[in-house]
């Protein structure tokens, strides 16, 4: 039997994504497979998708920041 550790992305959730958070991710994916891969760029294509901020500003780097911990938490 193979003992190598391996990650299973969902075993640190305690619920399904909400619809917020589906949106989000699938934002962020889109970017990475666009080739985005750094911050501003990725903040940038949040506002132009138009993806919801949880302030309904437009998105910005330490706001990015925020978010994530808040749904990391």
């Amino acid at each position: 039997m193979d003992k190598t550790p391996y990650l299973n992305p969902h075993q640190a959730r305690d619920r399904e994504p909400d619809d917020y958070q589906n949106l989000l991710g699938d934002a962020i994916e889109r970017s990475y497979a666009e080739g985005v891969h750094d911050l501003s760029g990725l903040i940038e294509r949040l506002n132009e998708a138009r993806v919801p901020s949880p302030n309904g500003q437009p998105w910005t780097p330490d706001l990015f920041r925020q978010e994530m911990k808040r749904l990391g938490a």
